[in-house]
C-alpha cells in the first residue's frame, strides 16, 4: 500500500530572495529647515498679491511650494498704514514665493514711455529685535559683508519704542531685484540658524492683539503708547491710517471741533498722528470717538 505521503510532495524549496535595503536617509545638511519671510506692503500692493478671487496667490504657492498668508484688511504693522505678508517653508521655496511677489509689484509700477530705467521698490523685512544681532554682527560686520556682496543697501531701523511691547524691527533692503534678493537669500540663511528668529515662526500676523492692553483700536486700524499716567494733563498718540485721516477731521474740521467740545480740551493735532492732551478722563473720551469713527469706515469698506 502507498504511503499516503507520497500524494503531498512538495516542490523544491526555492532559494529566498533577500528584500532590498531601505532607501537611505538623506544627510540632514540636505533637509531644508523650515523658515519663514514677513514683510509689509501697502494695502493696495496686498490686493494685487491676492488676485482676483484669490487666483494670483494660489498661482504663486503653487508656482513656489510656499505657503502664504496675509494679515487682514486694515490690520496694520503698528505705526503704518502697511499689511504683512507672511511667507513659509523651505528656504528655496521662501525665496521663490517673496521673488514672484516683488516680481509681480514691480511690473505695476507705471512707467513713462521711452523710460528704460528698471523699476525698483523698497523691500521692508520684518524681524524680532533678539534676532537682529545675527544679521547685524560684530562692529557690523555681517551686514557690511551681505551689503559688499549683494551690491544692494540693506538698513535696519532702530527698535519703535512709541508702540509699547513691540519687538520687531525693519529690515529695509534696496537695489534692483536681483541685488534685493541676493541679500534677502543672505539675511534669510543667517536668520534661519538663529533660534530666536524660528522662534517667531508661529506668531501670529495681528499685532493689534499684543496691544489689547493698552489700546481701543479695532481691527488693527489704530494704536496707541500711552506717555504718562497722571490724572492731571496727559498725551497720548494714536497710529491712523492715512486714508482715514480725513474721516476724523471731517468737512471742514466739523469732526476734530465735535471731538475737541465733547473732551473739553484744546484742539487736537493731526499731522500723521493724533495727539490728544488733557485729562484722562478727556483723553479717553475724544479717543474712544475717534476709534469708533474709524471702525465704522473699516466695516463700511470691507461690506
Amino acid at each position: 500500500m502507498e504511503s499516503t505521503e507520497s500524494s503531498y510532495v512538495s516542490s523544491p524549496e526555492q532559494p529566498q530572495k533577500k528584500s532590498p535595503p531601505p532607501p537611505a536617509s538623506p544627510p540632514l545638511d540636505s533637509v531644508e529647515k523650515p523658515t519663514y519671510i514677513k514683510l509689509l506692503v501697502s494695502n493696495a500692493a496686498a490686493g494685487s498679491v491676492i488676485g482676483k478671487g484669490g487666483a494670483t496667490i494660489t498661482d504663486f504657492q503653487s508656482q513656489s511650494g510656499a505657503r502664504i498668508q496675509l494679515s487682514k484688511n486694515y490690520d496694520f504693522f503698528p505705526g503704518t498704514s502697511d499689511r504683512i505678508i507672511l511667507i513659509s517653508g523651505g528656504i528655496d521655496d521662501a525665496l521663490k514665493a517673496l521673488e514672484l511677489i516683488i516680481a509681480k509689484l514691480l511690473s505695476e509700477i507705471p512707467t513713462e514711455d521711452g523710460d528704460d530705467a528698471e523699476p525698483r521698490m523698497r523691500v521692508r523685512l520684518v524681524v524680532p529685535n533678539n534676532a537682529c544681532g545675527s544679521i547685524i554682527g560684530k562692529g557690523g560686520s555681517i551686514i557690511k559683508s551681505f551689503i559688499e556682496e549683494s551690491h544692494s543697501g540693506i538698513k535696519i531701523s532702530p527698535l519703535d519704542t512709541d508702540f509699547f511691547g513691540l519687538t520687531d524691527r525693519l529690515v529695509t533692503i534696496t537695489g534692483a531685484l536681483e541685488e534685493q534678493m541676493h541679500a534677502i537669500d543672505l539675511i534669510l540663511s543667517k536668520l534661519t540658524d538663529d533660534s530666536h528668529y524660528l522662534q517667531n515662526m508661529h506668531a501670529p500676523l495681528s499685532y493689534a492683539a499684543a496691544y489689547n492692553s493698552t489700546n481701543h483700536g479695532l481691527n488693527g486700524a489704530g494704536v496707541k503708547f500711552q506717555h504718562n499716567k497722571e490724572d492731571h494733563t496727559n498725551s497720548v498718540t494714536i497710529g491712523v491710517a492715512d486714508e482715514h485721516i480725513g474721516l476724523v477731521v471731517g468737512r471742514g474740521g466739523r469732526n476734530i471741533m465735535e471731538i475737541s467740545q465733547v473732551s473739553i480740551q484744546q484742539m487736537i493735532h493731526i499731522i500723521l498722528k493724533i495727539t490728544i492732551t488733557g485729562s484722562q478722563r478727556a483723553i479717553h473720551a475724544a479717543e474712544d470717538m475717534i476709534m469708533r469713527k474709524v471702525s465704522y469706515a473699516s466695516e463700511r469698506e470691507t461690506d
